[in-house]
């Protein structure tokens, strides 16, 4: 689930990392955990974001059961995930694809394979919104 790292750049969160790939999970898990995050994963966005109440989701938008687009809109739909900040974790990089998660509810796009720089910008920057009941 989680361990306590150091982190020069980014406040730790509550991270839930949604995807149904184990090895890109795993790499995940090191990574933020590596920057001081508590660590949450799941294959199922919805479930786990509500048990969790995580700060931050990174979610896979390709997953066969319940792809991220829908697992995101269902979460927005909750009181408790309007605020959540909710990034969009996949291979798809066209244009299309980044207006698709904005539209379900994501407030930023980072294609695979992850920047660890990028993802560390992200982390720091991105603050919740505040979003209309």
């Amino acid at each position: 689930m989680s361990t306590q790292g150091e982190s020069t750049s980014a406040p730790s969160r509550r991270v839930l990392v949604v995807d149904d790939n184990e090895d890109s999970v795993d790499s995940m898990v090191m990574l933020l955990e590596l920057l001081g995050n508590q660590v949450y994963t799941a294959r199922d966005g919805i479930e786990a974001a509500d048990r969790c109440r995580p700060e931050v989701v990174l979610m896979d938008m390709g997953m066969p059961r319940m792809n991220g687009y829908d697992a995101t809109r269902r979460i927005r739909e909750q009181p408790w995930g309007r605020e959540m900040i909710i990034i969009a974790l996949t291979g798809w990089g066209q244009e299309d694809d980044k207006v698709r998660s904005y539209e379900a509810g994501c407030d930023t796009h980072i294609i695979k394979p992850i920047d660890v720089t990028k993802l560390e910008e992200v982390l720091a920057e991105l603050r919740p919104r505040r979003r209309d009941s």
